[in-house]
This record gives C-alpha cells, sequence and structure tokens, in this order.
C-alpha cells in the first residue's frame, strides 16, 4: 500500500490547529514556533497572519500584531475575526481608540449574526469610553442585539459596559446570564462585586471579589512572556524611576511580588486586581511612609504588556498619592 504524505496545506493546517492548542495551553513561545511554521507553508494565507497577529499580540508585540492582522484583511477583506482581533489591540494596549472604532465600522459591513454584532459594537463602546465620549458609548450599545445570548462572553461584556455607563440594574442581568453560562468567569464575578459595591453590600462585595480572585487563579500561570526574574526587574527599574518626591516614601521598603492579592486583604474590601499596595504605613502625624510594597504581576499584565516598567511606575505612584493625600501635589 502506498505511503500518503502530507500535502502542503496539510502541514499548514496541522501548525495552525497546534498553535491555536499551544496558547490554550499558555504555551506563546510553543504557539509563536507553530505559527511561523505555518507561515513557511503559506504566507499569504489570511489564517495564518491572522494566528501570527493574535500570537505576538499575546507576546506584548502590538505593533507587529497589528501588521500581520491588517495583511490577514488585505488578503481577505471579510475576514471580521482578524478586524475584531485587530480591534483589541488597538484598544488596549495601544488606545488608539479612534482606529480602533474605524476598524469596527469596517467589520460591520460584513457581519450577519447577532452573536458577531454585539461582539462588535461592544468593542466599539469601549472605544468611545476610553475615549470619555459616554453618550457615544450608549447610543452605540443601545444599538447591540437584545439577546440574551448562549456566549458566556458577550453576556459578560453587555453587564461591563452598562455598568461602565453607570447603570446597575441593566448590568446585573447581563453579569447573572454570564455566570449561568460559565460559573468559573472571574470577570463576571469581579463586576458582580463592583456592583454590589455599588449598593454598598458588602459582605456581597467581598463574597464576589473572592470568587473573582479564585477563578483567576483557576486560569493557571500568566499568559505574559516575562519571567518572574524578567518582572521583578521591571519592578526594580519602576521604583528608580519614581520622583524623589514619592520615592523617599518607599526608601527601603520591602518589595514583594505576588500573583494576586491574598483572600485575606481580599475579604477586607481590598480590589482583587489593584495592581500596587502599601503596607506597614505609618502612623497620624508621621512623615508619609510605607515600609511594604506588594507588586501583583497578574494585574500589571492585565493593563498591559509593552510597557510594564511604566505602567508599574505609575501604578505606585497612584496608590502612593492615595494612601497618603498629601502627596497629591508632589510633581
Amino acid at each position: 500500500m502506498p505511503i500518503r504524505t502530507k500535502s502542503p496545506m496539510d502541514q499548514m493546517s496541522a501548525h495552525i490547529d497546534r498553535a491555536w492548542d499551544r496558547m490554550a495551553s499558555g504555551d506563546v513561545a510553543g504557539a509563536l514556533r507553530s505559527a511561523e511554521k505555518a507561515a513557511e507553508v503559506d504566507r499569504d494565507s489570511p489564517e495564518v497572519q491572522n494566528l501570527l497577529g493574535y500570537v505576538l499580540a499575546a507576546e506584548g508585540r502590538a505593533e507587529e500584531a497589528i501588521e500581520h492582522y491588517r495583511q490577514a484583511i488585505e488578503l481577505d477583506e471579510s475576514f471580521v475575526e482578524a478586524m475584531l482581533n485587530a480591534t483589541e489591540v488597538l484598544l488596549y494596549p495601544m488606545r488608539d481608540f479612534d482606529g480602533a472604532i474605524a476598524m469596527v465600522d469596517q467589520a460591520l459591513e460584513w457581519i450577519e449574526e447577532d452573536a458577531e454584532l454585539a461582539d462588535a459594537l461592544l468593542l466599539q463602546v469601549d472605544a468611545h469610553l476610553g475615549k470619555g465620549s459616554r453618550e457615544d458609548a450608549e447610543r452605540v450599545l443601545r444599538r447591540v442585539p437584545k439577546g440574551p445570548f448562549d456566549n458566556a462572553g458577550v453576556e459578560l461584556a453587555l453587564g461591563r459596559a452598562w455598568f461602565e455607563l453607570g447603570q446597575v440594574d441593566e448590568a446585573e442581568p447581563h453579569l447573572d446570564r454570564a455566570l449561568a453560562l460559565e460559573a468559573d468567569l472571574a470577570d463576571a464575578h469581579y463586576y458582580v462585586g463592583l456592583c454590589r459595591e455599588h449598593r454598598k453590600d458588602l459582605t456581597g462585595m467581598a463574597v464576589a471579589f473572592l470568587r473573582a480572585r479564585d477563578a483567576e487563579l483557576r486560569r493557571g500561570p500568566p499568559l505574559g512572556p516575562m519571567t518572574p526574574s524578567e518582572f521583578e526587574e521591571r519592578v526594580r527599574g519602576a521604583i528608580q524611576s519614581l520622583p524623589e518626591t514619592l520615592a523617599k516614601t518607599i526608601d527601603g521598603a520591602f518589595v514583594i511580588v505576588g500573583d494576586v492579592p491574598g483572600a485575606e486583604v481580599v475579604a477586607e474590601g481590598v480590589d482583587p486586581r489593584i495592581p500596587v499596595l502599601l503596607d506597614g504605613l505609618s502612623g497620624e502625624g508621621e512623615p508619609p511612609r510605607a515600609s511594604r510594597v506588594f507588586v501583583y504581576r497578574r494585574n500589571v499584565e492585565r493593563m498591559g504588556l509593552g510597557e510594564a516598567r511604566e505602567l508599574i511606575a505609575q501604578a505606585i505612584i497612584e496608590e502612593l498619592r492615595h494612601t497618603f493625600p498629601e502627596l497629591a501635589t508632589a510633581r
């Protein structure tokens, strides 16, 4: 019996499938190797270019990711998935909100299904919120099909959008449906906690925040490309870059890098997604001082990967000024 060899297209499909499987397991470096092998077979495949964009975005290489997404769209002008993936990168970390709005408008020309339409419009809502255009955000949000949807991600995005617009009554049913579809959805638990906080239900807030924290940890290790030592180096660089007026408040402090805040502080009402937490604070009437600085890697990476040192420095500055209001006017 003759041995059948795989065709180039079969090989490319195998590399693509392997790359997506590795992304799902958190192996970003392995996914990139598989994506590059697929590109060696057919660099003009829209699916390959979209895959390369997705993997590079996960590595924090936003500019390169956008270039690959644009190539995918040039190769297939109806490639909605690549357009929406590009929109997410344009939103964060690039914060090109006008570019994101334009990309969604391009995608809307090809979308037919309600779930995909909702997904696209919700990304545009995020872009308007990023610009501070709340009226435009609500106008777009009211164009989203009513649902309900069988997609937990869409229901979560609807709940989050309504919450950001201050409409807690509108937000909660969507968050409840998201959790009914996917009980371990960390983001949904987190926004439920924010809704409870809005209603002054501090016990309910703490319970929801703890569930969000636990669900986050069950996801496995962070997907960021930095090793623990590389991340710690970013933390050291961030502290060294602080203005002198602020830096002296944590000079000689014990700096602890963790994954997420501990359950004991979350139970006391600390936001589980805070990137920096100060502890060992000076007493009333004493100069502002913190003897311990906690930096939480997952929460920093949620803010973006490309500028980790700058993000950490800004997070420390904001926490210092929040903890010690007298520092708010320090340059």
